[in-house]
């Protein structure tokens, strides 16, 4: 998986074009996406300490249909 150029550019936008500093690893933004396309509904959380990525936390929510809904056993 690859990083997005939407991602990229936010980057650019924050750090400025070529200039050196604190970057997101790409390790980090590849789990990022991946919480991200992998969940159905919820929400990615990203937490941050001291400028620095420290968890990310993944909230998923299990939609059930009528018929489940309405089932009892």
């Amino acid at each position: 998986m690859s990083a997005t150029p939407e991602i990229i550019d936010l980057e650019e936008k924050h750090y400025g074009s070529g200039q050196s500093g604190s970057r997101i690893p790409v390790d980090v933004k590849q789990r990022i996406l991946y919480a991200i396309a992998n969940i159905e509904y919820g929400s990615v959380e990203v937490v941050i300490h001291d400028g620095k990525i420290t968890q990310i936390e993944c909230r998923e929510k299990i939609r059930m249909g009528r018929s489940e809904a309405g089932q009892r056993k």
